[in-house]
């Protein structure tokens, strides 16, 4: 997992600047608002919060314990602390919306960190996760964090959320400008982001898919334990065509 050095001297050239303001967007597009809500910035994913901070929505932003914590946001009371991501300072079904970034690409254990947040998750709550595409170039650099970690295939990572009782609803792909800090390049990133949506869809850089809390089945070893309880014998319950057992 990239640690808070790397990830903070990234966002704050002028590449990075760019993939920050990029993924804001994009991920404006599916939550425009989220006034009142409580939010979990999971990962390093601070760096897109700032507009909902400005909505009057509650963040909090998590880091976890292998990557650092930094104070955020730089101006105000602080929001942000270090975590263990397997086991969230937070009750049961207390959270709105989470965003993902940073997080799951290098989790040791990627279906108990998702588990931990569907814990939180409340029942109508939702799920931003940002992950790096497989077929885009920036899983490809070393030049980004993004570079580091596993990289995901659309359909593989829909079968990892559903495997993990969330439902993906919607998905986008973004990060369409190549990553090298060339000034042109830069320069260009809108240009790149809009047509290169449109020409090549496949190949953007990051995925986003939202998902939302699946409450019909149990999360993970809990379903194992209820098939287990199902096969158990009891000693009060009679037997096929017997008397009742004795205890």
């Amino acid at each position: 997992m990239p640690d808070l050095v790397d990830l903070r001297t990234f966002y704050h050239t002028p590449l990075g600047q760019a993939a920050r303001r990029l993924l804001r967007q994009k991920m404006l597009q599916f939550w425009p608002s989220l006034g009142g809500m409580s939010v979990m910035a999971l990962g390093y994913a601070t760096v897109l919060m700032r507009p909902y901070v400005g909505q009057g929505a509650h963040v909090m932003g998590f880091m976890p314990a292998m990557q650092g914590v930094s104070a955020w946001p730089r101006e105000g009371p602080n929001r942000s602390c270090l975590v263990e991501p397997f086991n969230l300072p937070l009750p049961d079904n207390s959270v709105d919306r989470v965003v993902l970034l940073h997080m799951l690409e290098s989790s040791e254990n990627i279906a108990a960190s998702l588990r931990e947040v569907w814990r939180v998750m409340k029942s109508g709550g939702r799920m931003i996760a940002i992950v790096p595409n497989r077929r885009g170039i920036w899983a490809m650099s070393d030049a980004t964090p993004f570079g580091a970690g596993q990289p995901f295939s659309p359909s593989q990572f829909k079968d990892i959320l559903r495997d993990n009782n969330f439902l993906p609803e919607r998905a986008a792909r973004a990060l369409y400008l190549p990553p090298w800090h060339g000034a042109l390049w830069l320069k260009l990133a809108d240009t790149a982001e809009k047509w290169g949506g449109a020409m090549f869809p496949t190949l953007g850089g990051v995925l986003l898919i939202e998902a939302s809390k699946q409450l019909y089945a149990p999360v993970g070893p809990a379903r194992a334990r209820q098939r287990k309880a199902l096969v158990m014998p009891s000693p009060f319950l009679p037997a096929p065509g017997g008397p009742l057992a004795s205890r």
